[in-house]
């Protein structure tokens, strides 16, 4: 009995001790590791969980030139009956190839309004005290031809309207803007008209007057704003799945979502029907949202723009389609013709066009990812001819090679061939459980520092396996994805561009799961994958630096993992800790070849929450940072580490 209490005893004296455990830390300020890229830590847009139209996009109307295959999709008629009027969709194919449809309303009674209805992307989020501008483009012949527009709520009440009487007998777009009383979630417009007669309409449309920079018929103000709280390097666009398409008639075709808005051509989206269990029938791609406004909105977060192209193939996971390696002559002068409508002069045919849409300062393209998820021999010999023509013509663009949907047999490969070929950078995705995260930390420590570089293109980290419905955005999966960026960032000699994906998802419209920012029709809620992401690129610094425990890089040895980066314009360490076990972990921490002293600014800002913690949109944020202050200690800094934390630590050095 005395030795069984004996054993217990000591046990309880090894748990104690276990838990005090000093972790002695040593950062080397005088040996760097590696450069970072600007580009480390970036964004991928793509147009899935209706992050374009219904999303970023501001216009609240859809369906707007009835273009989708059921062209009343999203329309419902007002008061037309036999004695009233009706209203017909006409067809005008044979004259015009895009936005080739519009609707003629007969109107036969002076006394009552008629028209047509609107539902909106699963409602209209409209906000009491903004203005609102609204567009149509119409013709008549009936010079008393009059228009009342009215904004309804879920009681079918009246929260704003306006009327209007200047038509034309020429097709002519006219525009109207008034305020809103109320704000609602799921609003509704009313277009309907007053008088005798025929009128002919087309592209009617709505949007928010506080579009982001105050842009007409721009971006939603409140997404945007989150994209430039990251401080992205790189905007990845447009996709992603959307880039191959389903079969190639459907793939992303870049020069028909530029120019005159209401000459871009719609087509229903790859996401429409992928998913049994999130079937969106009503998910079309109207390309208000377009090259020339990803390039725009590059720029506009001083981020370099990263266009993503067709390479001859399609979703090999769908249709499998491939074309012919004679006819692959068109994809890749759709590259060339890119770079020209980026980087060209005003006098050129393509640079002149993005002059013609406001901008005749060039873009400065200087990356170019050549097909999306592409595997096989197939693909490289595409990427083979890509690369021909256009390192002979553009050397100076860097070009992205795809490898594969995710690191298995079919990467391996490509990353042997394509290494045999120089290949610049190689995209690489990752959906994978909290688990791989953590153990990959290390998986470009033994990468060949002579070969491809490595884009992070796609990563999340998916608790439940890949797209299950309750597979959450919530701190488990935030917690390893931060670990599993430490090891890319301790390998910034290698790895060079990252991002998250999917970006943005419409809680009620959405495909995948997770997503990075959830939104309803009025507002918008990071996740914690977010706040993880923003914590590394607002610290990103300039070069790395080796932070050891026992003379080891720390990438999980006792649930700790580490990455340090020193801003060389600041003066300023940049200390990233991960602690992903359920104790506190007490830290020592040495700095090697720098002044500290008690005058130097020392502070740590931590995320921590239950492992199941998530943010849902219209509640409150769960994962706000907690800032301290750090102890100078015999020269020694020394701090604890919440458990489940993501923590970055900032220390000026002396001069």
């Amino acid at each position: 009995m005395i030795k069984l209490l004996s054993l217990t005893l000591s046990l309880c004296i090894s748990a104690v001790l276990f838990a005090q455990q000093q972790h002695n830390l040593i950062i080397d300020t005088k040996n760097p590791i590696a450069e970072v890229s600007p580009t480390m830590w970036g964004v991928f847009f793509e147009d899935i969980n209706f992050a374009a139209d219904g999303g970023i996009y501001a216009e609240l109307v859809k369906n707007r030139s009835f273009e989708f295959r059921n062209p009343m999709q999203g329309w419902r008629t007002v008061g037309l009956s036999m004695d009233k009027g009706e209203a017909l969709v006409i067809n005008r194919q044979a004259e015009v190839s895009s936005n080739f449809r519009f609707m003629r309303i007969n109107l036969a009674n002076k006394k009552e309004p008629c028209g047509i209805q609107n539902e909106g992307f699963r409602g209209m989020g409209i906000k009491a005290g903004e203005n609102y501008n609204f567009y149509i483009q119409a013709k008549t012949a009936d010079k008393n031809m009059g228009m009342q527009l009215e904004l309804i709520d879920e009681n079918k009440e009246v929260i704003a309207s306006a009327s209007y009487q200047q038509f034309t007998n020429e097709w002519q777009e006219h525009h109207v803007s008034f305020k809103a009383g109320k704000t609602v979630e799921k609003a509704q417009l009313k277009v309907l008209f007053t008088g005798e007669g025929i009128i002919d309409i087309d592209m009617i449309s709505l949007f928010p007057e506080n579009t982001w920079k105050m842009r007409p018929k721009g971006l939603r103000a409140d997404l945007v704003a989150l994209l430039d709280s990251l401080h992205p390097g790189f905007v990845r666009f447009p996709g992603g799945c959307i880039v191959e398409g389903y079969d190639l008639e459907n793939r992303y075709q870049w020069k028909k979502t530029v120019g005159p808005i209401e000459d871009r051509t719609v087509i229903k989206s790859r996401w429409m029907d992928e998913f049994r269990h999130r079937m969106a029938p009503d998910y079309y791609q109207s390309y208000g949202v377009g090259f020339y406004e990803y390039f725009l909105l590059s720029e506009d977060l001083k981020a370099q723009p990263l266009p993503i192209l067709n390479c001859g193939m399609a979703c090999q996971y769908n249709s499998k389609e491939v074309c012919q390696m004679d006819e692959i002559g068109p994809y890749i002068q759709d590259a060339l013709d890119l770079i020209e409508f980026a980087n060209g002069t005003t006098t050129s045919t393509w640079g002149k066009l993005r002059a013609d849409m406001g901008h005749p300062e060039p873009f400065n393209l200087k990356y170019l990812g050549i097909g999306n998820e592409q595997w096989g021999p197939q693909y490289v010999e595409r990427f083979i001819e890509f690369q021909k023509t256009l390192k002979d013509q553009h050397p100076e663009i860097v070009l992205i090679a795809a490898s594969g949907p995710t690191p298995d047999e079919r990467s391996e490969y490509l990353w042997t061939e394509l290494t045999k070929l120089k290949a610049e950078i190689l995209d690489e995705h990752y959906y994978k459980d909290p688990n791989w995260f953590y153990t990959n930390t290390t998986r470009y420590d033994s990468f060949d520092r002579n070969g491809p570089k490595v884009f992070a293109g796609e990563y999340a980290s998916h608790t439940k396996g890949g797209n299950a419905p309750e597979s959450r955005n919530n701190w488990e999966a935030a917690l390893s994805e931060a670990a599993f960026m430490t090891g890319l960032e301790r390998n910034a000699d290698v790895v060079v561009m990252t991002a998250y994906a999917p970006l943005f998802a419409h809680k009620e419209a959405w495909q995948w799961n997770p997503d990075m920012i959830w939104f309803d029709n009025l507002q918008a809620m990071p996740t914690p994958n977010y706040y993880v992401q923003q914590i590394f690129s607002l610290n990103m610094g300039d070069r790395v630096l080796p932070i050891t425990e026992n003379n080891l890089p720390l990438s999980g040895q006792n649930s700790l993992y580490s990455s340090v980066t020193i801003d060389d314009s600041k003066k300023e360490l940049l200390i990233k800790l991960v602690n992903s076990s359920n104790e506190k972990k007490a830290v020592n921490l040495k700095i090697n070849g720098a002044k500290i002293n008690s005058k130097s600014v020392m502070s740590m800002e931590t995320l921590s929450s239950d492992l199941d913690t998530f943010n849902e949109v219209g509640g409150g944020n769960n994962f706000e940072k907690e800032v301290s202050q750090i102890a100078l200690k015999s020269k020694l800094l020394t701090f604890d580490l919440a458990p489940l934390s993501v923590n970055v630590v900032k220390i000026t050095l002396s001069k």
